[in-house]
């Protein structure tokens, strides 16, 4: 297959997304999509490539979603899939499988998937970009070659552990230790809140190697499960992102080689802050995905639902809600699509990248919430989505950084800019 687009040639390697994959799991209709792709501004090759992320995600994830919630489990089948259709690493150069595409088209990817199954994509954006993406960005040209066709084809499971118990929000307090021994490094500590954790194969890890320089002396290293002294305690049972398997991560003399330090020694904090606003970036696609869903659910109910003779969707204070939800998920993905378009041209911005996903996290909860007065009694039923959608969209508050430290990153910016000299 090829195709002219942009001015360029797209040969049938870089457009492998669009190969279909056969599946046995019988196929449901769902609602209408309300996305107005005139607004949202698309190429036509960026169209393409959303469209085949949408017809994935409907026939592998949707039909599923509601069982994935119930049993807490990610699908493991699911990985290998998203594999064969290059979405795992999309940002990462063909010479180690990937799609030579950016951080505009990662976002897509992640709100095609939000919209079907919130947890699997959740699951999906640990792996692809906490994961693969800073390997690709900072290994060595040997941990490329050892990781990421593995990673790409979903062979392997990646995730990125920072958070500790005691070490979150102020994550350079950690206190995850690294003393360095004959050919490598010991660990000893935890880290606790960990995507993808119980399943993960490869793990980008942040521990201390100088604690008495703070923030100067952080190193990243790759983990391999099967390293002597690493392992996995109790997978947690959370509110929602249930189907994102989740546990803390044990550290017990745990020898690491020294060549599976990611960057140098004691420059892992410009690792780790590089990469968290890509990830907020990227992660903005969650609750674009999620409010996209709660509102394509419940204009469609409010049309189907009758009462006093007539569509609720008709009377005038519904047809508030439909307008106020419409108009913030468009006004989000504005937002979050023109940062992902400045970043794909290197203009990384910390402020707006923090508030593309500060954003769309506030809009996405308030649409969930929205959505679900408008099936009245039907959406305080598991036997209808909402719950799940508003459940999902409520981790984007906490995770990847929460509110607060968004609001705090953005003020601090703004501080910078206008200091006195």
């Amino acid at each position: 297959m090829l195709a002219l687009t942009s001015g360029r040639l797209i040969t049938a390697r870089n457009l492998r997304y669009l190969r279909p994959i056969t599946t046995t799991i019988s196929q449901v209709s769902r609602q209408i999509s309300t996305y107005n792709v005139d607004i949202a501004g698309l190429t036509e090759e960026q169209a393409e490539f959303r469209n085949a992320v949408a017809e994935f995600a409907e026939r592998e994830l949707a039909p599923r979603a509601a069982q994935i919630d119930k049993s807490n489990n990610f699908p493991s089948d699911v990985w290998e899939k998203l594999g064969d259709m290059g979405l795992l690493g999309i940002t990462v150069s063909s010479k180690y499988g990937g799609l030579d595409l950016g951080y505009f088209h990662h976002t897509l990817a992640m709100e095609e998937l939000s919209r079907a199954s919130g947890s699997v994509a959740l699951s999906y954006g640990a792996h692809s970009n906490l994961c693969v993406n800073q390997i690709h960005r900072h290994g060595t040209e040997a941990q490329k070659q050892k990781y990421l066709p593995d990673l790409i084809a979903g062979k392997k499971v990646g995730s990125l552990a920072m958070s500790e118990p005691g070490s979150g929000s102020d994550v350079v307090s950690m206190s995850l230790r690294a003393d360095k021994i004959d050919g490598g490094w010991k660990l000893n500590g935890n880290k606790f809140w960990i995507t993808n954790g119980p399943t993960a194969s490869t793990l980008v890890v942040y521990a201390k190697t100088a604690p008495e320089r703070g923030s100067k002396g952080i190193t990243a290293f790759i983990i391999e499960n099967t390293f002597k002294g690493f392992s996995t305690h109790q997978k947690l049972d959370k509110f929602g992102m249930r189907g994102s398997d989740t546990c803390e991560l044990v550290f017990d003399n745990c020898k690491v080689p020294e060549e599976n330090v990611l960057g140098q020694v004691n420059k892992g904090a410009g690792v780790l802050m590089s990469g968290l606003d890509l990830e907020r970036l990227v992660l903005s696609g969650g609750p674009l995905g999620l409010a996209q869903a709660a509102f394509d659910y419940a204009v469609e109910y409010v049309h189907d639902r009758k009462q006093f003779g007539q569509p609720v969707g008709t009377f005038q204070l519904m047809q508030g809600k439909i307008a106020d939800m419409y108009t913030s998920i468009n006004a989000s993905r504005a937002y979050v699509y023109a940062v992902a378009r400045a970043c794909d041209r290197g203009q990384i911005s910390r402020r707006d990248c923090a508030g593309a996903i500060l954003y769309s996290t506030e809009k996405a909860i308030e649409v969930a919430l929205e959505g679900m007065q408008c099936l009245g009694g039907n959406g305080y039923i598991n036997d209808y989505p909402m719950g799940r959608i508003l459940r999902d969209s409520r981790l984007y508050a906490v995770g990847a950084g929460t509110q607060e430290i968004r609001r705090m990153l953005i003020g601090r910016e703004f501080n910078e800019q206008f200091k006195s000299p």
